[in-house]
C-alpha cells in the first residue's frame, strides 16, 4: 500500500525539491531569477539577430496576439512612444521578422504579422527553452499544472492593472 508521501509525490520527479516557503518572499525570488534567465535569453537572440531587447518583445507581442496587431496595439502594450515603435517596426522588417499590411477595409490601419521564416528563427533559437519548460512540466500533475497556469495568468493580470495606473 502506498503511503499519503508516495500518493502526493506521484506524477513529479523525485528530484524535483518542495519550495521551501510560499510566502511573497518566496515568490518574488523565483519570479526574478525566472525573469533574469527569460532575459538572457532575450538578450541572446536580439544579439544573435541585430536586434535590441525590445524588438523581441515586440515579437513576443505580435505573436502573442489574438488578433493581428496594430502598431497603435504595440506601442500601447510596450509603453513605448510612437517614433520608438516606428523605429523598432523598421528593424524588425528588415530583419525579416514582420511584415506591415493594410486593412483591406480601411487602408489606413495597418497590421502586423509575425513573418513564416523569423518563427522557424525563433523557435530554433528558444527550442532549449521549450525543453526546459517541458522537463519542469512534467515533474507536477495536470491539477497542479491548471494552479500554476491560473497563477502565472493572474500575475499577468495584476501587472497588466499596475502598468495601466502607472500611465
Amino acid at each position: 500500500m502506498a503511503s499519503t508521501e508516495d500518493s502526493a509525490s506521484s506524477g513529479s520527479a523525485a528530484s524535483a525539491p518542495a519550495p521551501a516557503s510560499t510566502d511573497l518572499q518566496s515568490f518574488a525570488v523565483q519570479l526574478r531569477r525566472m525573469n533574469g534567465e527569460i532575459n538572457r535569453l532575450i538578450h541572446g537572440f536580439a544579439a544573435g539577430h541585430d536586434l535590441h531587447a525590445t524588438d523581441v518583445q515586440a515579437l513576443a507581442a505580435i505573436l502573442d496576439s489574438d488578433s493581428p496587431l496594430t502598431p497603435g496595439r504595440l506601442r500601447d502594450h510596450l509603453g513605448l512612444t510612437s517614433g520608438a515603435v516606428t523605429a523598432c517596426l523598421d528593424r524588425l522588417e528588415r530583419a525579416g521578422h514582420i511584415r506591415r499590411s493594410r486593412d483591406s477595409e480601411d487602408r489606413r490601419v495597418v497590421h502586423l504579422h509575425y513573418a513564416p521564416g523569423a518563427k522557424s528563427a525563433a523557435r530554433t533559437f528558444f527550442q532549449p527553452l521549450a525543453a526546459a519548460t517541458e522537463n519542469a512540466r512534467v515533474r507536477f500533475s495536470e491539477d497542479e499544472l491548471g494552479v500554476v497556469v491560473r497563477f502565472l495568468a493572474a500575475m499577468n493580470e495584476e501587472l497588466s492593472e499596475l502598468r495601466g495606473r502607472q500611465r
